[in-house]
């Protein structure tokens, strides 16, 4: 975007049959699945792109990206053995490490909040709404995605690996590559117990 596009009148929504069925079959991938191919630098930017158009409670943009290839996951992933060991369940927290290592990108979504701004909840919503845009745009160029956490993204020593301050928080690791097999469907909430409707 430009400073001449600002302003400019955006396109209204239209029906799309298409983007319905893509949401109505949306499912995450488990990150260990995910293979080459992954994007090309040129698709990454605009995964990054369109994972930014984002709501985010006034132009504040409270998040940043750390767009990781194989090479430094694998140096995070070895990195954070020692800590694993440190863990209530230290053999489970040493095999979902593989989840940072099997896919050929990960983007780390890093909640920034804007201090003295909108209430901090707000803000790190917008975190997660990008990173639930940033698996829709994976899906747009014909990949798969997974958004993880896992104890990494909690545990202070950890955390001080990632790079991320005291006042920030990871909203998540958005894992894309490709599936060699079509990912099976899981069970989805029953609205009738979840709605409200009021007139």
């Amino acid at each position: 975007m430009t400073d001449a596009d600002l302003g400019q009148a955006l396109p209204l929504p239209t029906p799309s049959i298409e983007l319905q069925t893509r949401l109505a079959t949306r499912r995450s991938a488990p990150a260990q699945a995910l293979g080459a191919p992954g994007p090309s630098p040129a698709e990454i930017e605009r995964i990054l792109t369109l994972g930014a158009r984002s709501p985010d409670h006034g132009k504040l943009f409270p998040w940043r990206f750390v767009v990781m290839g194989p090479q430094s996951r694998a140096a995070l992933a070895e990195a954070l053995l020692p800590h694993a060991a440190r863990q209530p369940d230290p053999g489970k927290a040493r095999k979902v490490l593989t989840k940072l290592t099997a896919p050929p990108l990960t983007i780390l979504v890093i909640s920034a909040p804007v201090d003295s701004a909108k209430p901090v909840w707000e803000q790190e919503l917008s975190a997660g709404a990008v990173c639930m845009n940033l698996e829709h745009a994976a899906n747009a160029f014909g990949y798969s995605a997974s958004w993880i956490t896992d104890w990494y993204s909690y545990d202070p020593q950890a955390l001080e690996l990632l790079g991320v301050t005291s006042r920030e928080r990871v909203a998540g690791f958005i894992h894309i590559g490709t599936l060699a097999e079509s990912p099976l469907e899981r069970p989805r909430p029953d609205l009738s117990t979840l709605v409200v409707h009021r007139p």
